[in-house]
Formats: structure tokens, sequence, C-alpha cells
């Protein structure tokens, strides 16, 4: 599997001959940079040929190069404790963070070609349609849920998020026909959120959810935008997967926005210019 490719490299080392391991130690020392090398510089930096090179990925499974990089940015965006599971303890600044930037751009490359752009059609509509709209989320996912408030109460229409599990079950259960719940759960097994769920469809709301296919919560929504990071959340802290939330978010109130038409944007400037008495003016940069 592509998260394993890793640790593959490292158990299957001293098996190489001296010419593959020699670009497995290019890779191993920095994978996040061996993403965005070409061939030619991953050959020139390792001191092989290209064809060593394209030996080296056929012999991890890759058809060739290119189906190797992707094999190793899905690996780094595959989590790791608190982190990412590329970053090791004697880690530099340099390369610690080169790492984090490295999974984070993999995962959101990944999830952009996995997105179902009908589901994101099928959203858009039901925001658009929407009285009013609540944002639910737990955790992580709290903050996400907290940043759709901040995009959305824009649209002319009354917006709330809610992070605490007794006022989401609340506010649920006093919905109506109109409402609509948007719930954001990267595993979507929570119990509470799932509930919940159930709870807001029954008195009349749409139910939205963004969360991991197949999963309980998925199947209590009225519609969903399914997204599959490989985050194990029982040994790993969920750090991809919030940019992917918040990504997804930027793309249904970018929807929702385009919905409105050109008429609507000056009220949208003029939110953004009743900010501009709170700020000190920019510095002109010195000549």
């Amino acid at each position: 599997m592509a998260h394993d490719l890793l640790d593959r490299l490292r158990e299957r080392l001293e098996e190489l001959n001296r010419s593959e391991r020699k670009v497995a130690n290019v890779i191993l020392d920095d994978p996040a940079a061996a993403t965005s090398l070409s061939i030619a510089s991953l050959a020139q930096a390792a001191s092989v040929s290209e064809p060593t090179v394209n030996r080296f990925c056929r012999n991890f499974g890759a058809k060739g190069y290119p189906d190797f990089k992707i094999k190793l940015a899905q690996s780094l965006a595959g989590g790791t404790p608190y982190v990412t599971r590329a970053v090791e303890p004697g880690d530099t600044a340099t390369q610690y963070t080169h790492k984090i930037f490295g999974a984070t751009i993999a995962a959101l490359d990944e999830a952009q070609r996995e997105v179902d752009m009908a589901a994101v059609e099928r959203m858009v509509d039901y925001l658009t349609q929407a009285k009013q709209i609540h944002f639910f989320g737990l955790g992580a996912s709290g903050a996400v849920a907290q940043d759709a408030q901040h995009k959305f109460f824009r649209f002319n229409l009354p917006v709330m998020a809610y992070v605490d599990v007794l006022m989401q079950r609340m506010v649920a259960a006093a919905c109506h026909t109109g409402d609509v719940v948007v719930i954001i759960s990267y595993t979507g097994r929570t119990r509470e959120l799932v509930d919940i769920a159930r709870v807001a469809r029954e008195a009349g709301a749409v139910v939205l959810g963004i969360t991991a296919p197949d999963s309980p919560l998925s199947r209590e929504c009225t519609a969903t935008l399914e997204v599959a990071t490989p985050e194990d959340t029982d040994h790993y802290m969920p750090m991809t997967s919030r940019m992917i939330q918040l990504t997804l978010i930027d793309a249904l109130a970018t929807g929702v926005t385009l919905r409105r038409g050109e008429d609507f944007l000056p009220h949208l400037k003029k939110i953004k210019d009743s900010l501009r008495d709170t700020r000190f003016p920019a510095e002109k940069p010195a000549k």
C-alpha cells in the first residue's frame, strides 16, 4: 500500500544493490523534497543514471518514476504520531517543516482528485436554498465549523456554529423545514454526531455531511461530501484532514457566492470595507 512505501524503503535498504541504495538514501534523507525532484535531478543527487532510478521505482511496485512520486506523496500524507509519519526525532527545523508542508500539499492534491463534483453541486444547491444554516463539529472539526460560520454569515441569512454536543443536540431538535445542518467529522464514527444527524432529519432539516465515505454519519445524511484521507486517528493526530475540510468549506462558500450572482458582490465589498478603519494603514516599502 502507498502509505507503507517509506517503511518498505527503510526495511529493504540493505537488500538493494549499491546504486539503488544511493537512490533510496537520497529519498529517505528528505522524502518531501524528493516528491518535487525530476528524474534527472534525483539521478544527479544520487550519482546514478536515470535508468537506475526507473529500475529502483519498479522494484518498489511503481510503473515508473512519475508513479513512484505519487506513491511517495501519498506515503507522506499518511500521518504520524502528532505530526507526520516521516518526521524523525533528530530532524532539523528545515526538515520537519518541509515534511509537514509536503504532507499537506500531497493530501490536498489527492483529495482534489477524489472529490465528487456532483456532490459539491448538490450541497451548494441545498445551501443556496437554506433559510438558516447550522454548522456542527467536535474537536479539530469544531474549528472548521467556526470557520464555516465566518464564511457563510455574509450571505444574509442566520448562520451559527456549535462545538458543544449538548447544544448541537438541542439545536437539531429545534430545526424546521428549510433549515440546513452541516456536520463536519473526519471519521464519521462519532456516536453523538450520528445520532444528532438523525434528530435533525426527523425535525425536518436537510443534513449535509463532510465526512468519511461509507461511514455511519454519511448514511444518516441527506447528502454528503465524502473525502478519505489516510490518517489513523487511533494513533495519529489528524492534521491534513482539517486542511481538506477547510478547503472544501471554501469551495462551498464560493459556489454559493457564484449562485448569488454579480448583484451580490457589492454586499460582500461593503462587509470587507467595514474593516478598513480597524487597521493601521499598510506601510509603504522604503525606497
